[in-house]
């Protein structure tokens, strides 16, 4: 099932775009590049997001990760 988002496709590809320059332009390593996109993520959902809700958001956010994953092997 798809997910309607409020946000437009232009404005989600922008900003995944802007971010991915910033990686790749300090040669960020996988590892590391993922540690601070969690950290990101904690911090927003720490910041911005009630108390009561935080768990349940990370919850969501950790299982809409695993579905977006492509576990095909690559050959």
């Amino acid at each position: 099932m798809a997910i309607l988002s409020k946000y437009s496709n232009d404005q989600v590809e922008k900003l995944l775009n802007e971010l991915l320059l910033v990686l790749e332009k300090n040669q960020t390593p996988t590892d590391l590049a993922l540690m601070v996109l969690g950290n990101c993520a904690t911090d927003i959902i720490n910041r911005d997001v009630a108390p009561a809700a935080r768990k349940r958001l990370a919850e969501q956010f950790g299982q809409a990760l695993l579905a977006s994953v492509d576990d095909r092997h690559d050959a």
